[in-house]
């Protein structure tokens, strides 16, 4: 098959790293991969992966983005994929209104992945009307159903699958620890609780450190790190945290290391890896990455991280919003022996893949609905 993938943009997103690692695996399946997005950092290792990257400004919230219509109506006639899995709205309004102008012969299917519980408006509709729907989690199929029109048989649930042989397989090396010793001395030889994702208020930075204050009264061998940059707007914010940790009595406690590109290494360097977000995520990227990494993770029970959570480390889960018992379970977990992961294959990329192919082959078989 040819399949091109569309989504805004390729940077350190959890949708941007699944969409290079699902193109990967295309690959690797003997399937053409493409994949247009405005760019960014990921484009390089998507190309050196055996795909093809397509730039054009498709990321933009605003009417400046349908003057992509054209170019990308000419992209389709050239490429003529098979499938087009749009993955975000604005792209999707571009593609859809590209097949407009082609003969219906020519018009390839499309498939549409929900990667959030997006707001219920004609915007966010677009990408109910494709061919077939997938959504990341059990909570994003129902908020799906309950707020979109469309049928059952139409949607499919396929959660966001983890490389777990990378992760599993992965050393900490010396020179990598002496590295980050380096740069943090602060951090050798203590406990560490980390709290990865972008600096946003509903990520739960702020809670984090609440329980943080509780976790270093009982264990002052504890060190937390936040891992993650603050987006443009979100400045403020961040000063708001780190008002916040001083206030606490945590500037020697928790650390913020900013924007990192060795997530990898900092799971496997944690002794706890812990998310918090305060609204549920549709999915929860970092769960699964930890837990393959065989770190174990406390979360709130909510969302598709939760999900994750009850299927492979039930231990992990605290109450919504309770940061005493979110403090108490880490402390528990932290105290304890090597903890039980199981990582059901579900959650793999391996199933990720055939679970799309097959929605894929699926959709071919069948006429493909009209723009």
């Amino acid at each position: 098959m040819r399949i091109l993938q569309a989504l805004p943009a390729l940077y350190s997103g959890g949708v941007e790293r699944g969409t290079v690692e699902f193109a990967s695996d295309l690959v690797r399946h003997g399937h053409e991969s493409f994949v247009v997005s405005s760019g960014g950092p990921l484009a390089k290792r998507l190309q050196e992966q055996g795909s093809t990257h397509i730039q054009m400004p498709i990321h933009r919230k605003s009417l400046a983005s349908f003057g992509q219509i054209r170019p990308m109506r000419k992209l389709i006639r050239e490429l003529q994929p098979d499938i087009i899995h749009v993955r975000s709205r604005m792209p999707a309004w571009i593609v859809r209104l590209a097949l407009r102008g082609l003969p219906v012969r020519q018009r390839p299917a499309i498939v549409s992945t929900f990667h959030g519980m997006y707001s219920v408006n004609p915007y966010s509709a677009i990408m109910a009307k494709s061919d077939h729907v997938i959504a990341v989690s059990n909570c994003v199929r129902d908020y799906v159903l309950r707020n979109f029109q469309v049928p059952e048989q139409k949607l499919t649930v396929i959660q966001r699958g983890v490389d777990v042989d990378y992760f599993q397989h992965r050393e900490l090396g010396e020179a990598w620890r002496q590295a980050l010793f380096a740069q943090f001395p602060h951090l050798e030889n203590k406990r560490i609780l980390m709290m990865p994702g972008r600096i946003s208020r509903w990520k739960g930075q702020l809670e984090f450190l609440e329980a943080m204050e509780e976790i270093v009264r009982e264990r002052p061998d504890c060190h937390g790190i936040i891992v993650g940059g603050a987006e443009p707007g979100k400045e403020h914010f961040m000063g708001e945290l780190e008002q916040h940790r001083a206030k606490l009595g945590l500037n020697d406690k928790v650390t913020f290391l900013g924007q990192r590109d060795d997530m990898a290494e900092l799971y496997l360097f944690a002794d706890l890896v812990c998310h918090m977000s305060t609204k549920p995520e549709p999915f929860g990227r970092t769960v699964t990455e930890a837990l393959s990494s065989g770190t174990p993770v406390v979360a709130f029970n909510r969302g598709g991280a939760a999900e994750t959570l009850q299927a492979c480390f039930p231990d992990g889960l605290v109450t919504p919003d309770d940061t005493r018992e979110f403090a108490q379970v880490a402390l528990r977990l932290l105290s304890g022996s090597t903890p039980n992961i199981e990582i059901p294959f579900k959650f793999r990329l391996q199933a990720q893949t055939e679970s799309t192919l097959e929605v894929y082959r699926n959709v071919l078989a069948k006429e493909p609905s009209s723009p």
